[in-house]
């Protein structure tokens, strides 16, 4: 029986993979200095905590996460124009000793059952929100492409420095990028706009990590963004994960699963609910897999991380899929949960 990560291989690459992936199974989620440095991580309940970008973020209880505060002092963009005088990229110097540390972590994963997963956000067009607030940053987009051209630059830039960094001390051989592109109904720029902004930029970050041991990009987008697939196809995602029921992901499967992988459909609204139950979980989880099958395609909750709002939803979700697997596939549980690590809870 293949391991948690070579069956993820399998599906991805489009081979012949001997059962479902389960979720997270084969991303073990890790990080790295900048992380510690950042003020990006924002506990619940803690509010209006500003990073090293000038970015305000508050987590009330509740919610599903930490997210930028827009109010008028708070915005580190107020003005497009002068945006180059507020935005400035943090510097990227760490002591040895805490790129060893983390490299400590990398070393202890065991590679064999699950890749080396380097967890990124926000991603670009997040950073241009959370900078100016999202109202602002969608007219800016329209009044003045070419600034906004210009502050995508400096946080590639600042991504690929990152990206140089980790590859160079840690050697990842996954990432897991966070950017959400769109609501639960559409993308937030219609294609041709966003492949003007996003495309390019994106290929300079996901090939220069595919280029130095970066075997797999995940890229999480929990939203509709079915008629931006082409456009993550050019920036070389492997796998969008996060793709919601909304998107027809069976058809997305069938039009494009021999160039990109999905992960995920079962939508959090589904089932990670104040009084959600294994039962749903369970249906739920069934229904999906029946729909979209077993080629180019993950389970996965839609939550952009190993977890759920509501404690129980996310491992309710794990065991139907082991069990699922054991049944259609002629495995034995037990060897199927031991040919990966423990399932990683973050969210």
């Amino acid at each position: 029986m293949l391991t948690a990560k070579e069956n993820m291989r399998e599906v991805v690459k489009g081979g012949n993979p001997d059962r479902l992936v389960n979720q997270y199974e084969a991303l073990q989620l890790l990080f790295y200095p900048y992380m510690m440095h950042s003020g990006s991580s924002c506990a619940k309940g803690e509010m209006n905590k500003v990073d090293v970008w000038g970015i305000t973020r508050s987590f009330p209880e509740n919610v599903p996460g930490a997210f930028p505060v827009h109010t008028p002092e708070k915005k580190v963009v107020k003005d497009i124009e002068t945006w180059r005088d507020v935005v400035h990229a943090p510097k990227m110097t760490f002591p040895q000793e805490e790129w060893d540390a983390f490299k400590a972590m990398y070393d202890a994963v065991d590679g064999t059952k699950a890749y080396k997963c380097m967890f990124y956000a926000p991603g670009l067009f997040e950073m241009s929100h959370y900078l100016c607030s999202m109202e602002d940053a969608l007219e800016y987009y329209m009044t003045d492409p070419d600034e906004m051209k210009d502050m995508i630059k400096l946080i590639t830039d600042f991504e690929l420095e990152l990206a140089a960094d980790v590859c160079k001390n840690l050697k990842p051989d996954a990432l897991l990028h966070h950017d959400d592109w769109g609501s639960s109904i559409n993308s937030f720029m219609r294609p041709a706009m966003f492949e003007d902004f996003f495309v390019e930029p994106y290929q300079q970050i996901y090939k220069y990590y595919h280029e130095h041991g970066v075997e797999v990009i995940v890229h999480h987008s929990d939203s509709y963004a079915a008629n931006l697939v082409p456009a993550m196809i050019d920036m070389g995602i492997d796998v969008w994960q996060g793709c919601v029921e909304s998107n027809n992901t069976p058809e997305l499967i069938q039009k494009y699963g021999d160039k990109i992988c999905f992960m995920g459909n079962i939508d959090n609204k589904a089932v990670d609910f104040n009084g959600w139950t294994d039962e749903n979980c369970r249906t739920h989880t069934a229904e999906i897999i029946q729909a979209c099958g077993d080629k180019h395609f993950i389970p996965c909750i839609t939550q952009g991380g190993p977890g759920s709002v509501y404690p129980g939803v996310y491992m309710s979700i794990a065991d139907f899929i082991d069990e699922y697997n054991a049944e259609h596939y002629g495995l034995d549980i037990e060897e199927i949960r031991n040919a990966r690590l423990p399932h990683q809870i973050l969210f």
